[in-house]
Parts: structure tokens; sequence; C-alpha cells
């Protein structure tokens, strides 16, 4: 699995805080099958992450995680705050993207409006950048106004849903949208936003496998993030039937 949201990094965010907290979290994803992490801190007004502190940091736990044969990449990226985009200028902005494939993860706010995202991510994309959006189920504006995400994905934004939302870790209303957004084609991604071992942790399969999922994981933890990172096109979400008595929720009609 490739895990496109994690804040792995250390002493940089509300992450980590020490590089021995650090490492333990890698392991663990690396031991939930993951084999890519890309490290997104946060890039807001309250931490003024910059590229190239991220790149430093994520090439020592590299170093460390090979000397300790932990079978896990950690790729660059960020975690930028709508309201901290309009700061960042153009080359800095270029090498914050996921993994360096020209993909922006935006993190929408945690408010019940979301005035000017829509143009913010227009803006973006008539200067050549493509967007994820950050857990759009934990979203207030997106639960009172669907459309407005609606619109988005239809101008080429992909949703990239914690995986955790699916176990009701953010409440029982974020995981019903969480599944709605899955059954409506709005989610093109499953990541862990993981921010530490156990209490955020950087598990991704046995969420998917409990909600039903499985049948998507392979395009939503495999084949999306690594075009993503490569920068070429996204793979058409396949076509999937239920195998049991009962059609999951994601899949429609009755149970």
């Amino acid at each position: 699995m490739i895990d496109l949201h994690c804040h792995v990094l250390a002493g940089i965010d509300d992450g980590p805080q020490t590089i021995e907290d650090s490492l333990a979290l890698a392991r663990a994803a690396a031991a939930a099958g993951t084999r890519t992490i890309v490290a997104t801190p946060h890039v807001s007004w309250e931490y003024r992450n910059r590229a190239q502190a991220i790149a430093g940091l994520v090439e020592a736990l590299n170093r460390r995680l090979r000397g300790d044969g932990v079978a896990l990449e950690i790729r660059p990226g960020a975690e930028i705050a709508m309201t901290r985009v309009g700061d960042i200028e153009p080359d800095e902005l270029a090498r914050l993207t996921l993994g360096g494939g020209g993909w922006l993860l935006i993190e929408p706010p945690f408010t019940l409006v979301a005035s000017g995202l829509d143009l913010l991510i227009a803006d973006l994309q008539q200067r050549g950048h493509r967007v994820v959006l950050a857990h759009p189920e934990r979203c207030p504006a997106f639960h009172a106004d669907r459309s407005m995400l609606e619109r988005l994905v239809g101008s080429g934004v992909l949703g990239s849903l914690t995986a955790g939302s699916l176990d009701g870790k953010f409440g029982a209303p974020v995981r019903r949208f969480a599944l709605e957004l899955v059954s409506d084609g709005l989610v093109h991604n499953v990541a862990s936003d993981a921010h530490d071992e156990s209490r955020r942790p950087p598990t991704i399969a046995a969420e998917l496998k409990r909600a039903g999922l499985a049948p998507l994981a392979q395009w939503l933890t495999e084949l999306v993030p690594a075009a993503i990172l490569d920068g070429g096109e996204i793979p058409p979400r396949p076509e999937v039937q239920s195998s049991g008595r009962r059609r999951p929720r994601w899949l429609g009609g009755r149970g």
C-alpha cells in the first residue's frame, strides 16, 4: 500500500515529537502492509513548515529506516491549509507536492462555511496544479453543502478519505458521510492520516475490510496513489460487485 497522507516526521507538527516516535510509527505502518509513506506535515499558520526542512527530515528518516532494515520508503509532501495557500510563493508551492508528482494535498477548514475554497482550487488548477482534498468527510462545510464537493470533484479534484473515519473514530455522522462519499464516487484514495503509533495509527487495510471496501482496496491504496506520485493519469474506478448475501452500503441499494 501507499499511504498518501501521514504525519510521520518528528518535531515538525502535531505528529511524532521524537525520532524514536517517528520510527515506531513507521514500523507500525510497515507491519500493516504499507510500503510507501508520503510525509505530509501541516503547512499552516501554526506550523510554517517549508519544503527544504521537510526534505531534510525525510532523508534522515529514510536513512534510519534503511539502517534498521525496515522495508519502507518515505517521500516528501505536505498538507497545506486552505488559509495558507495564498501566502506561499509559487516556487515553494511547487516543492510541496505529493512526492513531486504535481498534486497538492489541500486541507479544507473544519468550519461550517468554506468561503472561497472553490475559487482557491480553481486558481491552483489554472496555475497548473492538481488538487487532492484531505479528509473531505470531516469538513463540516461539505456536510452542510455536499454540492460544493461534487462540483470540485467534477472539476478534477480528488478526495482522500481518512481510514479511521470508516471505523467511526471521528463520530457516527462522519462515518455515514464517508460511506456515502465512497458510494457516490467522490472518494479516490484512503490514507491513514496517522499522527502516532497507537492513538492515530498508520492502518488502512483493516478499516477498509471492516467497512466492506476490500474490493476497492487496491484502487484506493495502490493504483490511485501511485498515479498521483508519478504524475500520471488516474485509473478509472473498477466495477465491483458484492459477493455476499447482503450488499455493502457503498454499493447502494438495500442490504
